[in-house]
């Protein structure tokens, strides 16, 4: 496996995502923010912070694996949520546990959480960017 997660001991442990990432793969893949839209680019769950997490998230495994690379060779991810609250936890860690259980990936990866004050689209109420690192394209 070209990605290890982990939680130190070090560190505050946490059930929702891992503190580090180790990887050992030979292809970098950078992927721009997904946004809780479809293929053609429509608002899935407009208003629903939940529902737009989980097409993000699926987003990123549906590229992951046309790219060759699957949700477990993410090291990271980076989560975009216009003008973040502590309410905004609940939802976004249930839309990204509903993803990775209807395509069967866990979803826990190490990310880092950022509020900004708007997204490209004022319709978008979360953005997920990630990087991989997998095995060389056969």
């Amino acid at each position: 496996m070209p990605v290890e997660v982990i939680n130190p001991q070090s560190l505050r442990q946490t059930r929702t995502y891992f503190q580090a990432s180790i990887a050992t793969g030979t292809r970098l893949i950078c992927l721009a923010g997904q946004a809780g839209v479809d293929a053609t680019g429509q608002v899935v769950g407009k208003d629903d912070l939940s529902t737009q997490t989980e097409q993000a998230y699926k987003n990123i495994h549906n590229a992951m694996r046309e790219l060759g690379a699957s949700f477990t060779d993410i090291v990271k991810l980076t989560v975009y949520v216009p003008n973040l609250s502590p309410e905004d936890m609940q939802p976004l860690i249930e839309g990204a546990e509903r993803a990775g259980a209807s395509l069967g990936f866990d979803m826990r990866r190490p990310l880092t959480l950022v509020g900004v004050n708007a997204l490209a689209n004022p319709d978008w109420l979360v953005e997920v960017e990630a990087m991989a690192l997998a095995e060389a394209a056969s």
